[in-house]
């Protein structure tokens, strides 16, 4: 047994129970939020990180009509259902949202967010020391590099640096709007 925000014992939450609040695409988007910040966070501001999640749009960029929309939401919805059920905590008079200790137990449903990136200050670096010895492979004229120019090596180099940087682009955009769950689905 646990204890709720009011003090009283309450029952381990089902698997039913977690089901239902994970199937919604924003309480899922509210959960990872939180797990990735250390601190709580106003109600406000996590409004406008579910709206610009929601509108593929920077914060600086949305409307007072989606901001709106997505904070509406969360207080008469979400976050309450969340907070009954003990996974995080809300202040209604700082407006102040956290994860609460219980929300452990529905991590066995989450995948973790500690998953390994691709490190790319580690990429460039070696791409740069192959770079230069082909380079001076190709102008050394030593084994297969003999045929090449030293023209066209050079160019063969930006192109490797500039598709390198273009899927390091892709990668960090796509990053931006990923959740480590399946949440595109609309309500």
């Amino acid at each position: 047994m646990s204890t709720d925000q009011n003090g009283k014992d309450s029952e381990p939450l089902s698997q039913d129970l977690v089901f239902d609040l994970l199937s919604s695409p924003r309480r899922r988007f509210v959960l990872h939020y939180l797990r990735t910040e250390a601190d709580s966070i106003a109600l406000t501001a996590l409004a406008d990180e579910v709206a610009a999640w929601e509108y593929e749009t920077p914060v600086e960029e949305l409307t007072d009509q989606e901001r709106k929309r997505a904070y509406v939401s969360l207080y008469q919805t979400h976050i309450p259902k969340l907070a009954d059920a003990g996974i995080v905590e809300y202040d209604a008079e700082s407006g102040e949202v956290a994860l609460a200790s219980e929300a452990d137990v529905i991590n066995a449903y989450l995948p973790s967010t500690d998953e390994p990136e691709l490190q790319w200050e580690f990429v460039y670096p070696a791409l740069t020391v192959v770079c230069v010895v082909l380079f001076v492979a190709a102008l050394a004229e030593v084994g297969p590099l003999a045929s090449f120019s030293v023209t066209i090596a050079a160019a063969l180099i930006l192109v490797v640096f500039g598709i390198t940087s273009f899927i390091h682009f892709v990668l960090v955009r796509q990053n931006e709007r990923r959740l480590p769950i399946d949440a595109t689905d609309n309500e």
